[in-house]
């Protein structure tokens, strides 16, 4: 159980440095865009409208964004830029950031006790599901990268 304590510790003040990081990158980022020829449209109605939701409803999404895998960055990105206040966006980065921290701590320390005893005991075993893991990951990868559209060309409709 220690090693969980101390792995979930070590997770959760990487995941804190990590998102509110790229939150302040983003809140300078918005900073930056918004003296730049891109100030007319971030003052437009619409824009403004978006603004205000994200300030306000922004925190559940934030906060859930920790338990997806590739949007964290994104959503804490978007509330720096978008001028999340801190009282919304600090509970949400310390709630969303617990529960990535736990979730990587059991479940990581828990998948590689399984292939560390895997290899103790049957090492071409164990090497061969890695092969396998790994396989089946650039196997997505590739197909994910075939079966998306080129820059600038469409997706024509075919219904």
């Amino acid at each position: 159980m220690d090693k969980i304590a101390l792995t979930a510790g070590a997770l959760y003040v990487i995941v804190l440095l990590r998102a509110g990081g790229t939150f302040a990158v983003g809140w300078l980022a918005g900073a930056g865009a918004r003296r730049t020829r891109f100030a007319g449209r971030m003052s437009s109605a619409k824009f403004r409208r978006a603004e205000r939701a994200i300030q306000r409803w922004g925190a559940p999404v934030v906060a859930v964004s920790f338990l997806t895998v590739g949007f964290q960055t994104a959503a804490n990105f978007l509330a720096g830029s978008m001028r999340m206040p801190l009282p919304r966006y600090l509970p949400a980065l310390f709630l969303g950031g617990a529960a990535w921290a736990l979730i990587y701590a059991t479940a990581g320390l828990g998948v590689l006790e399984v292939l560390a005893r895997l290899f103790a005991r049957h090492t071409g075993l164990g090497a061969s599901a890695v092969a396998v893991l790994l396989l089946t990951v650039c196997g997505v990868v590739a197909y994910r990268r075939r079966a998306a559209p080129a820059p600038g060309e469409t997706v024509a409709d075919e219904s």
